[in-house]
């Protein structure tokens, strides 16, 4: 979907803003306003509850001094669809986070490389069996992300099965086995269980025990509230939160705002991350 670029010449694209539903929970801003101080960028980072019935025309409402958009649940599709391109990490998993905005709309996956430098800053990069809880797009992303890492089998835990039958095929494109069982049915054993429910969604006392019981340790991409309802019941090892897969997916995003490409780095980066750590 193009966006108007008539102002391009004489107003700079400097504002930026996190888009989601529910929104009000997220740290982006202040993560990416640590950043632009420290990268010394007058840029412009806001948020804005989009749901994902109005998503196309408050994308299509966008002028020319729009640079870019992150994307939270449950937009990641919908942006996908908007995208006139997309890096291969978004063509793997469908799902878009984040939106370089220009003539075209140029759509990235960058929750993909914040899970494996969280899941390797952790020391948590030599899984092989690995179990992700969820079926949605974040866990997409992460059965991408622990095959990177090496995962050698990975199980799905999912309330709704059906949902995870892609899944499974994405795990053959990679080359790993994907099983699929129902949430409520006792689990295989994991040496890492990555969550990727909704932040506040609340498991069955049992479920949770069966989960924790042969689950290893638990990496949960929710972080708001932390500790979540799954990691304060949580007894099969430590429990990690979504704050490090934050951290690292926004400095991708920076790099795509800044560069267009999600693998250059930023100038002086080791002290733009630290900035971003001290803001959370």
């Amino acid at each position: 979907m193009p966006i108007p670029t008539a102002a391009a010449e004489t107003v700079p694209a400097s504002r930026l803003a996190v888009w989601g539903d529910p929104i009000a929970h997220s740290k982006s801003p202040a993560l990416h306003a640590a950043a632009y101080q420290a990268l010394g960028l007058d840029w412009e980072y806001t948020r804005r509850q989009v749901t994902a019935e109005s998503f196309a025309a408050a994308l299509g409402g966008l002028d020319a001094t729009w640079r870019g958009l992150s994307l939270t649940m449950p937009l990641k599709e919908e942006a996908f669809r908007a995208s006139a391109t997309r890096d291969p990490h978004a063509e793997l998993t469908g799902a878009v986070n984040t939106l370089l905005l220009s003539d075209r709309v140029a759509g990235f996956n960058t929750d993909v490389g914040g899970i494996v430098d969280a899941l390797t800053e952790a020391g948590l990069d030599g899984a092989r069996q690995v179990r992700i809880v969820g079926a949605g797009a974040t866990a997409a992303s992460a059965l991408v992300a622990v095959a990177e890492l090496g995962a050698g089998h990975v199980e799905v835990s999912a309330r709704r099965p059906e949902r995870a039958a892609g899944l499974v095929m994405l795990g053959e494109r990679l080359a790993v086995p994907v099983v699929v069982r129902p949430l409520d049915q006792p689990a295989a054993a994991a040496e890492l269980t990555v969550a990727t429910l909704p932040g506040g969604t609340e498991l069955a006392a049992d479920t949770v025990a069966s989960l924790a019981a042969a689950g290893g340790t638990l990496f949960d991409a929710a972080y708001a509230p932390w500790p979540s309802a799954l990691a304060t019941q949580w007894s099969g090892g430590p429990a990690v939160s979504g704050l490090g897969m934050l951290l690292h997916q926004a400095v991708r995003q920076i790099r795509i705002f800044l560069h267009g490409d999600p693998m250059v780095p930023l100038r002086d980066e080791e002290a733009v991350i630290a900035a971003m750590r001290a803001a959370l």
